[in-house]
């Protein structure tokens, strides 16, 4: 034993006295002495002790039976050092941990592992505040570097991973996407010279789709890469309308990202979890030793909340005690139901050489970049009437050869028209989509996904590699709806925040060369479940029952299959305030669409079972595939922090940060019941409620919101009502339809009491 630590251990010996709480003993001058409300399987009794341990460490503070419990100090015999909270041995609670080097974490413990909120500073004073996971940064978290540097955003297995900001000491800074610890992804680079990047990354570097901007204006769009062979675009000089190539983007990489490095991360020489603890009477334990983790063998992926929980004072976003099997006790009682949930999977197939819309995609492709990427006047979202008439459209040739203002391309000849670009443009500042991001989206090196089949209406829908765009190809007379019903749209949408309604973000035509003319209109919307979370159901409501199942035998349904309104065995319970918005603005919705003489729309409705993603501890979600991946079987970069048992998972997706992107529709929270139909009632479309719930993340949205009561729709009606009750109908009135479509939703969406 050293000099030091004899010296502590003597100074502990003289002044430390076993002392009961309690009793009429006297209290204990060196450390504070709390009450510990006794488990039905535990001593009443916790009293002060001290301890030295054969291997020469030393405890003092509290004690129960075998183990430290309560306020305590461990001193390992290199120089580590814990003083905080201890429950049955382990560190758990407040508490701050030391190594000999100097540095230190100070924050929550849990099971022996830094968990939950600390600040680690390094023994060069380098600093990380934020959330931590099993020993590992996870989550929101800030890191200030021993250079100066700084960096705040998300965490993953101990590195940047997601959206994040790094400031430079210089003053450069970047806003956008990581990846296990490098810029990767979209995002924007700004120098501190007033140049700037906005574009796709991929291992620090610009990679794909992208745009350069200078301090005076000029700015150049294109493809990047670090090899000369895989890169082409435009240099548009400041002022100008006209592009061309004359500058070289390796200057960049040569130059500019040269002061772009980012500091490394320093490592944790050990971690308290795996210092061994040998109490009396238990040598050879390794007390805070991580837990053995059990993985099902049925694939089965979620725990309901039992019956009696809804009684019980354990609520959503507690740190409920769990068991490391997955069940997760609530009250006493352990809710063991599983739920079957098939892997999600990319829907579509992905459109590449040789597939008959190839040359489809990049005509779509390079007016989109054409669009977007060319110059155009900041304008207020207060929109002139003109920006709105039908006839505001723009015509652009795309020659294979180039022209002055479009580049060559490998296409063949063919004209792209732009509908009202003025108030789409606006409608994506107003849904805060930044050009870059979209333009990357849409004109990446990524190719589209077009979906298996098309819709009831013909038309076909394709998907970006990301997910956060749909592109559905439309009828002429679908136009016609859009732009006519254009100018309500923007004001209901500008005014209302939260609508459910469809986001539109461009509406355009691509007219083919040749002896049929072709021409091939579609409209660019927002993918209502592109998220982080697999979609596990997905359902279609309208509130009418003809015809409204899936014709697919259960084997064939899968979570990709899109179910409808006699399909539906739930009803979903939401917060007070959330479902009072949601009422408010299903009826403010409904009435636009209604006085636009919309019908047939449907509500949209996505479900992800939390249970689903916890019930494999070694499982975590794929943000781009939705996949659950699980450790040890394809992903070695899973074995650290990715092992979150049931009862951490629940926590990470109950994080405040991690839930402040819910808004109406999106990320929201809630209850989903289970219901049963009479077998006598085909026609009934809402079953009996069981008091069977599972912990979801609800997405939904209203959608189809282009179909109006035209003459074609009035006749449908006639001749169905010939044969079945008109109220089953879908092709109704739009009064009609609005009415029966809010009492129907508001019979599946209730107040969870």
């Amino acid at each position: 034993m050293s000099k030091e630590l004899r010296f502590f251990v003597n100074a502990c010996k003289a002044t430390v006295r076993k002392t009961h709480i309690g009793g009429k003993k006297r209290a204990n001058p060196l450390f504070t002495t709390m009450s510990v409300a006794p488990a039905d399987d535990e001593p009443a009794e916790t009293y002060n002790a001290e301890k030295v341990l054969a291997n020469g460490d030393f405890y003092t503070g509290q004690w129960l039976d075998s183990y430290a419990h309560g306020q305590g100090k461990y001193l390992w015999t290199d120089g580590c050092m814990y003083v905080g909270e201890w429950h049955k041995g382990k560190t758990a609670g407040k508490g701050k941990f030391s190594w000999p080097s100097g540095a230190t974490y100070e924050g929550d413990f849990k099971n022996g592992f830094m968990d939950g909120k600390g600040t680690y500073t390094g023994s060069f004073g380098e600093t990380y505040r934020g959330s931590w996971v099993m020993n590992l940064r996870y989550g929101q978290g800030s890191k200030s570097f021993v250079n100066g540097d700084h960096y705040e955003g998300e965490w993953r297995r101990g590195l940047q991973d997601g959206q994040g900001r790094y400031q430079w000491r210089n003053g450069n800074h970047y806003i956008g996407q990581w990846k296990s610890g490098m810029i990767h992804g979209s995002g924007t680079m700004i120098w501190n010279n007033g140049n700037r990047y906005d574009g796709s990354w991929e291992e620090g570097l610009p990679k794909g789709n992208g745009t350069f901007r200078w301090a005076d204006g000029s700015f150049y769009v294109g493809v990047w890469s670090k090899e000369s062979k895989d890169q082409s675009g435009t240099y548009y000089p400041a002022g100008s309308s006209g592009g061309h190539v004359d500058w070289d983007p390796q200057e960049v990489f040569a130059v500019d990202l040269n002061d772009c490095k980012v500091c490394p991360l320093e490592t944790i020489s050990v971690f308290p979890s795996q210092k061994m603890l040998n109490w009396p009477g238990l040598e050879g334990e390794f007390m805070n030793k991580p837990p053995i983790y059990k993985n099902g063998s049925d694939g089965n992926m979620r725990p309901r909340r039992s019956s009696d929980a809804r009684g019980s004072n354990v609520s959503r976003g507690s740190n409920c005690d769990s068991n490391f099997d997955g069940n997760v006790e609530f009250g006493g009682s352990v809710a063991r139901n599983r739920f079957a949930v098939q892997p999600t999977k990319k829907q579509g197939v992905t459109i590449s050489k040789g597939h008959k819309n190839y040359e489809l995609m990049l005509n779509l492709q390079l007016g989109i970049r054409h669009s977007v990427g060319r110059p155009a006047p900041t304008t207020s979202l207060d929109l002139k009437t003109s920006a709105f008439d039908p006839r505001e459209k723009v015509w652009t040739k795309f020659p294979p050869d180039g022209s002055k203002y479009t580049p060559p391309h490998q296409s063949s000849d063919f004209k792209w028209k732009d509908y009202c670009p003025v108030v789409f443009r606006t409608l994506r500042k107003l849904f805060k989509v930044d050009p870059a991001d979209y333009m990357i989206s849409l004109c990446g090196n990524d190719a589209l996904r077009e979906l298996s089949s098309p819709g009831k209406s013909g038309s076909f829908f394709y998907l970006t590699n990301d997910d956060r765009y749909m592109i559905k190809t439309m009828k002429k007379a679908e136009v016609k709806v859009l732009l006519r019903m254009l100018p309500a749209y923007y004001n209901h949408v500008r005014a209302f925040e939260n609508t459910l309604v469809t986001k539109f973000f461009g509406l355009h035509c691509v007219k083919l060369t040749g002896p049929t003319q072709k021409k091939v209109r579609f409209v660019i919307m927002g993918n209502l479940f592109c998220s982080e979370y697999a979609i596990h159901r997905r359902f279609d409501l309208k509130g009418s029952s003809l015809g409204r199942t899936t014709d697919k035998p259960a084997a064939q349904i899968d979570a990709t299959t899109t179910l409808k309104d006699l399909d539906l065995n739930y009803i979903f319970r939401l917060q007070k305030v959330w479902f009072q918005e949601f009422c408010r603005q299903v009826d403010r919705d409904c009435d636009f669409l209604e006085q636009e003489r919309i019908m047939d729309y449907s509500l949209l409705i996505g479900l992800h079972f939390r249970e689903a993603s916890a019930n494999d501890p070694l499982a975590t979600p794929d943000r781009t595939s939705g996949l659950l991946t699980p450790s040890g079987h394809s992903d070695p970069d899973l074995d650290g922090a990715a092992r979150v048992s049931t009862g951490e998972m629940d926590r990470l997706l109950s994080d405040p940060n991690r839930w402040a992107s819910i808004r109406l529709g999106i990320n929201m929270p809630a209850w989903a019941e289970k219901t049963l139909r009479k077998p006598d009632s085909e026609a009934q479309l809402v079953g009996e409620p069981t008091g069977e719930l599972y912990d979801v993340i609800l997405f939904f949205g209203i959608i189809d919101i282009l179909q109006d009561y035209d003459i074609s729709k009035k006749l449908e009606h006639a001749y169905k009502s010939f044969q079945y009750d008109p109220t089953s109908i879908s092709a109704v009135d739009p009064k009609q339809y609005s009415r029966r479509f809010r009492a129907f939703i508001f019979r599946v969406f209730v107040e969870d009491t």
